[in-house]
């Protein structure tokens, strides 16, 4: 299952950083942006991370909230977060709930070696719900400036 521009948002509650359980439906009324990335404390995606905070007061202003997903732990995350000073939730999606509906498990390829993992994508959600623009095979530098743009226009 994979969800595409004009579907709704998710009803799944999974755990995030600081011991919570957060459902994504808690953000409808804002925009939102649901980021996947692979794993906590690897360049890409710490480079990522970096990215969407030093612009998350600019997402704030435009009205919407930042949600970074990946299969680490809540503790994980809580030192993610703690290290880097990350303002926004991170949910530790461990069972693939979000993965699988968001379809974020790709075929990956390292060293010649294949295997599934999260695909680095983004999904930008209106105050409604409905998913207006999504991201896939996204390159970690520059992105979040990228969908701070598509925010801006909804």
């Amino acid at each position: 299952m994979s969800i595409k521009p004009g579907d709704k948002l998710p009803d799944i509650t999974v755990a995030a950083n600081g011991g919570r359980e957060v459902g994504l439906r808690d953000y409808k009324g804002k925009k939102l942006v649901v980021y996947f990335y692979p794993r906590d404390n690897t360049p890409g995606c710490t480079l990522e991370g970096q990215e969407f905070t030093a612009l998350y007061k600019s997402f704030t202003k435009a009205g919407a909230d930042i949600v970074g997903v990946s299969k680490d732990s809540v503790k994980s995350h809580d030192n993610f977060c703690a290290k880097f000073g990350f303002p926004y939730t991170l949910l530790s999606d461990t069972d693939g709930k979000l993965c699988d509906a968001f379809g974020a498990i790709v075929e990956k390829s390292m060293y010649g070696k294949k295997y599934m993992g999260i695909d680095r994508c983004t999904f930008l959600f209106d105050a409604k719900g409905v998913l207006r623009q999504d991201w896939r095979k996204v390159s970690a530098k520059g992105h979040a400036a990228a969908v701070l743009e598509a925010v801006k226009s909804l």
